[in-house]
């Protein structure tokens, strides 16, 4: 069965509010429609391509719409189209749109997701809108039926906006996983670094997170970069040399590289990959960018990957005491670190010991 993304309908109404209405709600279920405001225009643009059903109503200036639809039904190419007539008319007017040759005739005010369900079932489509249904309505009610049926597409789009959230998350987090198995000094390393900064970015900026949910996307996948690392530098115990250390720097660039294009990253979470090796006093990498000109999402991470990196065994030393860590965040403020950071730093110190006795336990 061909889906509804397949669907090519020509609408012929002169009301142009109207043709924009079915437009908007067709295409949301991925159909493309064409317009025509007359029988003229609708028969030049037949006799140019074919589509898959054709959606009339029976007003229309020059040919009418049952002149029109018997028209279509005696010519060869047009006879098996399908076609939906509109009608705001009486029974004597439906009645005729049916003799002309209609397969259904729509009676206005008309629900547009009841009229895209009738179409996908006469072209034998998968329908992609489930329609509810309802009692017949006066015809008063015509804004009403279209608010509403806005209102379900918009309760769909964000069922299918949930779906891909929740779908996207669990590739984060399985990429995330991914790293870890590769780079023995991070293990769970990404989990822990995205609770600190999630913590301590909510006493910077508490807005931040609801107005640009990619940053904590950003805080997970801020390492993405080094799968095009070598392992021989990842997984070297000694100190690197020069020239594996600028390998290993260019991470960050490899991590924006693999991540740019994805909706759920762009802006501040993307530049969280890009930017959360950068200090406050410009001597950071890859842009060597100072104080402000640095991203605060960036700015706030940079001290909780510093934490969370004093704070657990690597290969080449053992986890510091957190008090050990507490004071370097100190004594790097105004240098690496920028001090408002590290103020806010130590106004939710407990919550972040929190944090790091929840993460311990779930270790």
């Amino acid at each position: 069965m061909r889906t509804a993304s397949d669907l090519r309908i020509l609408l012929v109404d002169d009301e142009p509010a109207l043709r924009e209405l079915l437009r908007v709600t067709f295409e949301g279920a991925e159909v493309t429609v064409v317009e025509a405001a007359s029988g003229e225009e609708a028969l030049a643009l037949l006799g140019r391509e074919l589509p898959d059903a054709i959606v009339l109503d029976l007003r229309l200036p020059g040919i009418e719409g049952s002149d029109l639809c018997r028209r279509l039904r005696r010519d060869e190419l047009t006879s098996q189209l399908p076609i939906v007539v509109l009608s705001g008319g009486d029974s004597h007017e439906l009645e005729r749109a049916r003799q002309a040759g209609a397969d259904e005739v729509v009676r206005k005010p008309f629900s547009p997701l009841e009229l895209l369900a009738i179409v996908e079932r006469l072209t034998g489509r998968e329908a992609r809108m489930p329609t509810r249904p309802r009692a017949a309505a006066p015809l008063d009610e015509e804004l009403l039926l279209y608010a509403r049926d806005l209102t379900h597409l918009i309760e769909v789009e964000r069922a299918q906006r949930l779906l891909l959230t929740t779908s996207f998350r669990a590739t984060v987090s399985a990429l995330a996983g991914a790293l870890e198995s590769k780079d023995v000094g991070s293990a769970r390393h990404s989990q822990r670094v995205r609770g600190y900064a999630v913590t301590l970015l909510e006493a910077v900026d508490p807005a931040a997170l609801e107005q640009n949910p990619g940053i904590e996307h950003g805080f997970l996948l801020h390492d993405v970069g080094k799968i095009g690392i070598p392992d021989s530098i990842l997984r070297k115990r000694g100190l690197l040399t020069r020239a594996e250390r600028l390998r290993m720097q260019t991470h960050t660039l490899i991590g924006e590289r693999m991540l740019t294009g994805i909706p759920f990253l762009e802006g501040e979470g993307l530049r969280v990959v890009r930017s959360h090796h950068e200090r406050w006093d410009g001597g950071g990498y890859p842009d060597g960018i100072a104080e402000h000109e640095i991203p605060i999402p960036a700015r706030v991470f940079a001290v909780a990957d510093a934490l969370d990196a004093m704070t657990s065994d690597r290969p080449y030393r053992s986890a510091l005491p957190w008090e050990a860590a507490r004071e370097e965040i100190l004594a790097q403020a105004s240098r690496q670190f920028d001090p408002h950071v590290v103020e806010a730093f130590v106004d939710c110190e407990e919550d972040l010991r929190v944090t790091s006795g929840a993460r311990v336990a779930a270790a």
